[in-house]
């Protein structure tokens, strides 16, 4: 049976355009409008990250999981939050009225 993966992700910087993450070597950019569960997260709910397994992280307090190929290539597979649902389901019952 495989053990816990034990390598550190870094939150290595936080702006106003998206989050950047060390996880192992490699560095990688979320941006806010690919990923947009942490636009209005805390820096210690983006801090909060867990690496589950070699390809899939987890933020907790945010119950957001990725794999890491959908954070390396976001246009293959694309990502919807429910917030974003909502927010569009409200505004096309705002056109039918």
């Amino acid at each position: 049976m495989p053990g816990k993966n034990t390598s550190a992700i870094e939150v290595t910087n936080i702006s106003e355009h998206g989050i950047w993450l060390l996880v192992g070597p490699e560095e990688l950019f979320l941006p806010y409008e690919k990923f947009p569960w942490f636009q209005t997260a805390t820096v210690e709910q983006i801090r909060n990250v867990e690496r589950l397994s070699d390809h899939h992280l987890y933020w907790p307090a945010l119950d957001v999981d990725l794999s890491l190929n959908s954070i390396r290539d976001p246009e293959r597979y694309p990502l919807v939050s429910r917030a974003a649902q909502q927010g569009t389901a409200a505004d096309a019952a705002k056109r039918r009225s």
